[in-house]
C-alpha cells in the first residue's frame, strides 16, 4: 500500500449509498438536521474501512480513539423519504494528532448537492490523553482504497 502524494490524498473520495428512513424525517416530511452527522459518521467509517481498517480495530488493539472535536454541516437544499443519498468522504487534514474528513450528500436522482461539512477528530487514548496517530493508520488514511474483487471471484463466498 504506497501513501498517496499530499495532494492526491485530499482528492480520493469515498463514496457510500444510503436510503433516507421515514424516522429521519420531520413532520415537515424532510430529514431533520441532525441526521447528517449520523450520515457523515457512516461515510467515514466505511472511508476507513476501504482502506482496511475499522474503528474497532483501531481502539481495541491500538488504544487509539478518532474523537470528534468538531463538526460542520451547511445544508444546501432538502432531502426526503426514501431519496437515495449518495455521502461523499473525503480526507482534508491529515496532522500526527488530528485528522480532518470532509463531505458531501448528494441525491441521487439528480445529482444535487443536499448537504457538505467537515468534522475534526483529535486523536486520544482510553484515558482521552492526545496521542500520535498510529503509524499503520496514518499510512492506511494516506493510501488509495484496497480493490476489492468482483462478487464471484471471492473465495469466501465460494461454497466447500
Amino acid at each position: 500500500m504506497q501513501p498517496l502524494e499530499s495532494d492526491a490524498l485530499f482528492d480520493e473520495w469515498h463514496e457510500t449509498t444510503i436510503r433516507v428512513r421515514y424516522a429521519e424525517t420531520d413532520r415537515m416530511g424532510v430529514v431533520y438536521h441532525a441526521n447528517y452527522l449520523v450520515w457523515f459518521e457512516i461515510g467515514r467509517t466505511e472511508f476507513c474501512r476501504s482502506r482496511g481498517f475499522n474503528y474497532k480495530d483501531m481502539e481495541e488493539n491500538d488504544s487509539a480513539f478518532l474523537v470528534v472535536a468538531e463538526s460542520y454541516c451547511r445544508y444546501k437544499a432538502p432531502a426526503r423519504y426514501d431519496d437515495e443519498m449518495i455521502v461523499r468522504t473525503h480526507i482534508t487534514e491529515l496532522r500526527r494528532r488530528s485528522v480532518r474528513f470532509g463531505y458531501e450528500v448528494i441525491r441521487a436522482s439528480d445529482g444535487v448537492i443536499i448537504a457538505e461539512g467537515e468534522t475534526g477528530h483529535v486523536v486520544t487514548d482510553v484515558n482521552n490523553r492526545v496521542i500520535s496517530l498510529p503509524e499503520s493508520y496514518r499510512l492506511a488514511l494516506s493510501s488509495p482504497p484496497l480493490a476489492t474483487a468482483p462478487l464471484d471471484e471471492r473465495d469466501d463466498l465460494l461454497p466447500e
